[in-house]
């Protein structure tokens, strides 16, 4: 490999290519942040941060943020039958993948998701082994929990999650002091250890990545970390993979490889010090074989090396030995670590473009695991190796839901308006993305953010159906009950035959699979078709697709659920207790954020989820979030009017995805709502596109334009607008767009031409109430008289000159 960079480096220099700092990246003042202020009774719980020695002050009991960062998801068994393995070339049960991503910052990092539905929502949890949270900075801290969203996804797919501990060289802020007081003794304790241990066992993660790259050590510290991580493992079951840095010796330097220099961070002796290690990028062929030599001689195996690849500067054009670690048709050397594979969110321009990167680099240049041909080197992770499954036990249910959106719906009813992210949602994203065999046209399976059934996304098959099409979707191991039903939630565009089958395998015949017809749709919704499996009973399901069958030159189908369980649909009990924790105002007398928790309840099916929602007056329900957890913190609830309190619902959602009688509580207001305000302020918005993963619609209703060129809304594509829900129909007596001068950037990009819209409910068309051509200023204002839930600016002139981006600081709507 050409790359001859420390973990540390690689990412700052990554960052540089990328425009942005990355989470890892040190202040290089050094100078030791305060441990995070106890959190006003109603604020945003983040995901925790520490230094050595601030760790030693950690309680859970009474640190505020601590109930909404538990993780409730148990790591699921894995099954990967080689027989259905997409790929040829790919290997199962050899080497193995980890993953190390940042998420997001160190400090301000949401616990349970955000309304931002920009989010980096990995879905190819399949071909991923370990994940590692990767963060911590000199300026903020060191030690990185990760936040409950990821170890529940990650939990959901048997994937294992790592936090970080980073200890950053001497030129970005670190300091050996740090490195004592992490391995600080009280008798034969490490009491950093066991708050280690603590942190894990109590959010619900199973192990720490070390990176240890201050240099000054000598050989008694660098054993005195070893002792650390023997100690740990000795009294716990938590896990460490250790980073190739400091040496024996107690310098760093890169080994790039298992030597006799390292190798005592990974065995010592019979002691077994670290899990795993993650070998630094510079790795050879021939160091990758002297490193699988002496693992093997330590009484480890290979695959316990993790050869390291930075991707974070150039995503899947980085360049990649890949016949030294995966050979062909030869067992691989080592298994593989993936340095910041979110290249793939950063550098998209929207979430169409992610998804079309993402796939890219997990299965390759045709969106085919099992066609990975291409002229490139990167081939595609799907090359090499075989896919995983956790659909090992029943119920399994998915709604498809990719743990982000631009609404939420319940059983097809919208429920709420406004984006999402919130990996706790996420369902198992399917096995084989994508596999289609026909001997016509093949259909294209896409995830479909324009509806769902619940959530905010759907399956959809489209295209031409000129012959029969088997869409491969789950690979699994589900025992067949006589009670066994699976079931299947479609949408049509017209009444009639929906021309859908069922498709599954067993294990007896895992590559034949047997059809079962989904019948016809009465109209136009979200229709459930229950079969009826009590015929295969004692038999295992091996995989789970679809068969289309007919003739249709625009064949359109939607899959809303898919889910396989025994007996009846149960329902959980009811939660009790509900509860607010605390409350802040967002606009005094008008909203406010709210910290909320509750009993989980003692009966009744198992829990998969909690909704929340708030009651109107008519009886009708908004959604405000969800979690597998038995706390939740809303970021913002609306008072209607002048209504003296607001109730809120919080439902059980079973495995089956029946649900509970709800418990209740009220939310009270005092004081008077303001007469008139920028009702736009924070609220949900969505936009045709961004520029970058940072320029989104959410940045236009933040109420600032000073910060920085990344502080607004730009979009490049052909279609230009922004949305904006305000919660319900409101007043409106004027509107305030404030271009790009007034956000520091040259008058030639303000807007030239552009509308405003307006309109109270989805169904209504909009109505126009402000146009504008020729403009030149930095804000306009433009008065309105009317009432509309809905507002909208439309862009078809963007700028002063042929530049095509369209840049917004800021669209306000003002009214009562």
């Amino acid at each position: 490999m050409s790359r001859r960079l420390p973990l540390l480096l690689s990412a700052a220099l990554g960052a540089a290519v990328l425009g942005a700092a990355p989470a890892a990246h040190a202040d290089v003042t050094a100078a030791p942040a305060p441990a995070p202020a106890t959190a006003a009774p109603g604020t945003q719980p983040y995901a925790s941060y520490w230094y050595p020695n601030s760790i030693l002050n950690w309680d859970p009991a009474t640190d505020p943020d601590a109930r909404f960062n538990r993780s409730r998801v148990p790591l699921q068994p894995r099954t990967s039958d080689p027989a259905l393995k997409a790929n040829p070339n790919a290997r199962a049960g050899e080497g193995k993948v980890a993953s190390l991503v940042s998420f997001g910052p160190t400090s301000n990092n949401p616990s349970q998701g955000s309304a931002d539905p920009n989010y980096y929502a990995f879905g190819y949890w399949q071909y991923v082994d370990k994940l590692v949270f990767w963060g911590g900075s000199a300026g903020e801290g060191l030690i990185l929990a990760p936040n409950p969203t990821v170890i529940d996804a990650a939990h959901r797919n048997g994937v294992k999650v790592y936090g970080t501990v980073f200890f950053p060289p001497a030129a970005y802020g670190g300091q050996l002091q740090w490195v004592r007081d992490f391995v600080q003794k009280s008798g034969t304790r490490y009491p950093v250890a066991d708050k280690l241990t603590q942190a894990a066992q109590y959010y619900g993660f199973d192990g720490w990545f070390i990176n240890q790259e201050t240099g000054g050590g000598d050989s008694a510290l660098a054993g005195e970390v070893r002792n650390l991580m023997q100690y740990t493992r000795a009294q716990s079951g938590t896990e460490f993979m250790w980073y190739d840095a400091m040496t024996e010796s107690g310098s760093v330097n890169w080994q790039n490889a298992l030597t006799p220099a390292n190798d005592s961070f990974l065995q010592e002796g019979a002691r077994r010090t670290s899990d795993s290690m993650f070998l630094n990028f510079n790795w050879s062929a021939g160091g990758l074989d002297s490193s699988r030599t002496l693992a093997r001689g330590l009484g480890r195996g290979e695959y316990d090396l993790y050869s390291g690849i930075d991707t974070e500067a150039n995503g899947y054009n980085t360049g990649v030995d890949w016949n030294a670690l995966f050979p062909a048709g030869r067992p691989h050397t080592t298994s593989l670590g993936l340095y910041r594979p979110e290249w793939t969110w950063k550098s998209a321009t929207d979430r169409a473009d992610f998804y079309a990167k993402d796939a890219r680099y997990w299965v390759g240049a045709n969106s085919d695991p099992s066609n990975t041909t291409t002229s490139a080197g990167w081939k595609g992770l799907a090359t090499y190796v075989a896919e995983s499954s956790p659909i090992t036990a029943k119920p399994f249910v998915t709604n498809f839901s990719t743990g982000q959106g631009d609404f939420w719906n319940t059983a097809g009813t919208r429920t709420a308006t406004g984006g999402w992210n919130n990996l706790s949602l996420q369902d198992v994203p399917p096995t084989y993305r994508w596999l289609v065999s026909s001997t016509g046209s093949r259909l294209t399976p896409s995830v479909d953010f324009t509806d769902a059934y619940e959530g905010g996304s759907s399956l959809r098959l489209s295209g031409t159906l000129d012959a029969a099409n088997t869409v491969r979707l789950y690979q699994s191991r589900l025992p067949v009950a006589s009670d066994s039903k699976l079931s299947l939630v479609l949408k049509t565009p017209a009444a009639g035959a929906t021309g859908l089958k069922a498709a599954i395998s067993f294990t007896d015949a895992p590559n034949s699979f047997t059809t079962l017809d989904l019948g016809a749709n009465s109209g136009t919704g979200w229709e459930r078709h229950t079969l009826d499996l009590s015929a295969y009973s004692g038999r295992t399901i091996a995989q789970i697709g679809l068969r289309a069958e007919g003739s249709s030159p625009a064949y359109d189908i939607r899959i809303g659920q898919l889910a396989v369980y025994d007996g009846a649909v149960d329902a959980p009990g009811a939660p009790t207790g509900l509860t607010v924790l605390g409350a802040s105002d967002v606009v005094a007398g008008s909203s406010q954020s709210l910290r909320l928790s509750w009993t989980a309840p003692t009966g009744g099916a198992a829990v998969h989820h909690y909704e929340l929602y708030r009651l109107g007056a008519d009886g009708t329900r908004t959604y405000l979030g969800a979690t597998p957890s038995d706390a939740y913190f809303v970021n913002k609830l609306d008072r209607a009017g002048t209504e003296a309190g607001t109730t809120i619902d919080v439902e059980a959602v079973s495995t089956e995805y029946g649900r509970s009688t709800a418990a209740s509580t009220t939310v009270s207001w005092t004081g008077t709502p303001p007469t008139g305000g920028n009702l736009a302020l924070n609220r949900p918005a969505t936009a045709s596109g961004q520029c970058n993963a940072n320029e989104t619609a959410a940045k236009a209703v933040n109420g600032t334009v000073n910060g920085g060129n990344g502080d607004k809304w730009c979009t490049t594509g052909s279609a230009k607008w922004l949305e904006v829900d305000l919660g319900s129909a409101k007043p409106l007596t004027k509107f305030v767009v404030k271009h790009a001068s007034a956000g520091g950037e040259s008058a030639s990009f303000n807007t030239r031409d552009f509308s405003i819209q307006v309109r109270n409910s989805t169904s209504d068309a909009w109505s126009t109430v402000a146009t504008v051509t020729g403009n030149t200023a930095g804000t306009t204002t433009h008065p309105v008289t009317a009432t509309a839930r809905y507002v909208r600016l439309v862009v078809t002139k963007p700028t002063q000159t042929t530049d095509p981006a369209a840049r917004v600081y800021e669209f306000e709507a003002w009214g009562a």
